[in-house]
Parts: structure tokens; C-alpha cells; sequence
């Protein structure tokens, strides 16, 4: 099993290297590679990389697994956990390293039964929930029902969407820096220690391993509305953030400045804690992109956030042999390099079905200088809706263009969504094992 973590090094390490430091491309992809051989395969391992609940048990059955409720360990997007036997059966050459709370600020313990759309899974105790007016079901801030609901799944739905609790911002109001800086706190000792552990179980799978780093999302849009806290104050609708990214830089210098403060005392936490157990670090997941294009010109990059990156970034590098993990949805190619420029070594999804993110001419200009984890296939139109037959044909030419000289670890692009037909998932999963040389 340590040839898992060993591949993955090696398909984490190949910047630079050209096409000599990776795992080989052409045809017959990695044929021979066995366990720890071909390409790194992730479901799972990062909330932006897993599949949701009800998929999770759809491939319980058809793999033939005993009949149990799935846990679900992100409740806002209801991503289900992989346990072991699954990642077997899925070729899965990844472990993933979560933080204690979710992001509606409860734990993932004391696990107890739900049921939503007929299906049967397992939340943490303190996923406590209200039929709204409306049809559906709210959600509470650590599970307090005392207080409003921060998060609200609509009739029928799969996910849980945040709830906007700011007042209105009159022209005259004084913003504090600090009331955007609530969430982000140095981490306790308990803290630490659970992801310690975490990392310590992760490391005996032989899989490599990637944990998520507290703190490092710089105007995260999923976590600006403040889900997790029982009366968030500051900048907390999404509309009044993007009008800050504008009319309040100063504003977000300062928050950005606090903030990657925290997170670098964490990381030095973290890192004393974890060691080399670890072999990459999901930093942040701001996205920048549109189906169409950047909603964020470079010079705004390079002014607003580059700063902020680059503390964290150095840090890391200059501390650790971690490889930074960067999600970004969309049209981002002219990011890319400011991206690398601003310490990023993985870009995640690849979102080749956006504008101008053509897979071929993304590898081929930035091949030798990021990491592609993701973009294995088209999670909004192929996987979803096409034929299994149309999943397999784009797994493969996808293996084929991202593999080429190494740098690549196959994953769909983002989470896979809820209504998502098993036997396309697992026509996507056959697809490469075949190229990795294993038998489906």
C-alpha cells in the first residue's frame, strides 16, 4: 500500500521536471501499475472532490456492500463519506484529512440517524433541523435552535443553501475588520490533536494524504454568509462582499492581513503536530471564475490577495515539504499564472468546460508548473446525463492529455452531484483502473 502515497509524491513532485519526472503518458496510460501504480485517484479526500451522500450509497449496492447508512461528513453540500471497503472497490489511492467542525459549527460525532428524500443516512448529533414554512428543512448554527437558522434546503432539494443574516449597510456605518475575523481563531489544543490524529490514521492507509488547512479561504464565498455562527456580524451578504472587493479594499487588506496572521500560527501548529504525514495542503477555495471568464482582473488579484497568499505560501515552504492545494471553479486561465506566481502548486478542478480551459493547451502551457487534480470529466453535462459509453471515451482522453509527463490525479471535476446515475460513475471508474493497468 505505501507505492499509493510513493505514486502520488511522485505525481505531486514532477514540477519542473518536464516530462521526465512523472508518470508516463501515451497510449496504455500506466498499464502495469498496479496497487500505487498509474495515476492518483481521489473521491473524497477535500470537500471539493467527493461525492454526494445519496451517490455514495448507490455504489454501496452496486458493489454488492451490507446495507448501512452512509455518514454524511460536509452537511452543507451533504457529501457522504467513503469509508474504506468503497475506496477499495473505487481504486481510490487518497486520504483526506478534515478539520473537527463543519460548516454549519457543530463536530462531526455523536452520529445519529436522518431521513431526507427516502434515504437513510447518518449526521452528527448536533445536525439539528426544523421544517420551514416553505417546504423543506432549516438548519441551526451548532445546532442551536434557539436562534435563527443559518442554512435551508428547499423541497425536494440535495444541499443545504446559506441564509443572508446581515442587516442592511447604510452609507454611514462604521465596519469593523474584526467582526469578518470572528470565525477565524487560533486553534485549541483539542483542536490540534484531532487533526493529529487524523493525520496519523490517514498516514497507516500507505495512501497519500491531504489535509485541510484552517483559515486559508481569503473571502471564500461559501463562507462569507458566516454559517456557522449563531449572530455573525460584518460584511455578510454576498452581494455587499463583492461590492467591497471594489469600494472597500482597505477594508479587506485589513481582514486579509489579520487573517492570514491566524492561519500562519495555526499552520505552525499544525505542522509541529503532523510532521511529514502529510504530503499536501488544501489552502483555499476562493474561486475566481465564471463559466465565461475571470470575475476578477489580475492587477485585482496581484493587488488584493496575492499579499495574503504569498504569506501563507512562504511559510509552508519554507517550513514543510507540503504541496498547496488551490480550488477555483471557472474560466481561469488568465490566472494561472499569478496563481503560480502566488505560491499555488494544484490547481482544482480544472474546469475544462468553461471558457478557454481547454485541456490540451492547459497542460501543455502549464504542465511543467501545476499540478491537475481533477478535470477527469465533465461533472455538469457528461457525467451526469451522457451515455456511460460518452463517460468512458472523455475518461480516457482525459488520462491521456493530463498524464502526459506526469502532474496528474484524477478526480471529476468538483464534487459528484446528487441524481448522478451509477452506472456512469462507474463506467468513470472502470475507465481508469483500465488505464492504470487494473482489472475493473
Amino acid at each position: 500500500m505505501n507505492m499509493d502515497r510513493d505514486n502520488f509524491r511522485k505525481a505531486l513532485n514532477h514540477i519542473g521536471g518536464g516530462t521526465g519526472g512523472g508518470v508516463d503518458g501515451g497510449a496504455g496510460g500506466c498499464a502495469g501499475g498496479g496497487a500505487g501504480g498509474g495515476l492518483p485517484v481521489d473521491f473524497g479526500a477535500t470537500a471539493v472532490s467527493g461525492i454526494h451522500v445519496s451517490c455514495v450509497a448507490a455504489l454501496r449496492d452496486y458493489y454488492g456492500m451490507e446495507k448501512k447508512p452512509v455518514k454524511v461528513i460536509e452537511p452543507f453540500q451533504m457529501l457522504g463519506e467513503v469509508d474504506d471497503e468503497l475506496k477499495a472497490a473505487m481504486g481510490i489511492t487518497i486520504e483526506g484529512v478534515y478539520g473537527p467542525g463543519t460548516n454549519f459549527g457543530f463536530r462531526n460525532e455523536d452520529w445519529k440517524p436522518w431521513t431526507f428524500n427516502g434515504l437513510e443516512v447518518l449526521v452528527p448529533g448536533k445536525f439539528n433541523v426544523t421544517v420551514s414554512e416553505a417546504g423543506g428543512y432549516n438548519i441551526y448554527p451548532e445546532g442551536d435552535l434557539s436562534v435563527g437558522p443559518s442554512g435551508r434546503m428547499p423541497e425536494g432539494g440535495f444541499y443545504f443553501d446559506a441564509i443572508i443574516r446581515q442587516g442592511e449597510i447604510g452609507e454611514d456605518d462604521t465596519l469593523d475588520a474584526a467582526d469578518n475575523l470572528q470565525e477565524f481563531q487560533p486553534l485549541s489544543a483539542d483542536d490540534v490533536a484531532y487533526y493529529k490524529a487524523g493525520a496519523e490514521k490517514a498516514a497507516l492507509t500507505g495512501r497519500g494524504v491531504i489535509m485541510a488547512l484552517p483559515g486559508g479561504g481569503l473571502g471564500d464565498i461559501a463562507l462569507v454568509p458566516g454559517m456557522a455562527m449563531k449572530h455573525p456580524k460584518g460584511i455578510r451578504d454576498v452581494e455587499e462582499w463583492y461590492i467591497s472587493t471594489v469600494a472597500r479594499q482597505d477594508l479587506l487588506h485589513e481582514i486579509f492581513d489579520k487573517q492570514t496572521d491566524i492561519a500562519v500560527e495555526n499552520m505552525k501548529l499544525l505542522s509541529a503536530a503532523v510532521e511529514d504525514l502529510v504530503d499536501a495542503v488544501f489552502l483555499c477555495g476562493t474561486d475566481f471564475g465564471t463559466q465565461t471568464g475571470a470575475f476578477c482582473s489580475t492587477e485585482t488579484f496581484k493587488s488584493l490577495y496575492m499579499p495574503y497568499y504569498k504569506k501563507m505560501t512562504a511559510w509552508i515552504r519554507a517550513n514543510t515539504g507540503w504541496k498547496i492545494f488551490k480550488h477555483c471553479c471557472g474560466a481561469v486561465k488568465p490566472l494561472l499564472d499569478s496563481f503560480i506566481e502566488a505560491g499555488f502548486d494544484i490547481l482544482n478542478p480544472v474546469q475544462c468546460s468553461a471558457s478557454g480551459m481547454d485541456p490540451a493547451r492547459l497542460k501543455e502551457e502549464y504542465g511543467s508548473r501545476l499540478v491537475f487534480w481533477g478535470g477527469g470529466v465533465d461533472t455538469q453535462k457528461t457525467l451526469p446525463s451522457g451515455p456511460p459509453e460518452d463517460v468512458a471515451a472523455q475518461v480516457r482522453e482525459r488520462c491521456e492529455i493530463f498524464s502526459k509527463g506526469g502532474g496528474f490525479v484524477f478526480n471529476a471535476i468538483h464534487n459528484i452531484q446528487a441524481g448522478t446515475p451509477v452506472e456512469n460513475i462507474v463506467a468513470m471508474i472502470n475507465a481508469v483502473k483500465e488505464y492504470n493497468g487494473l482489472t475493473p
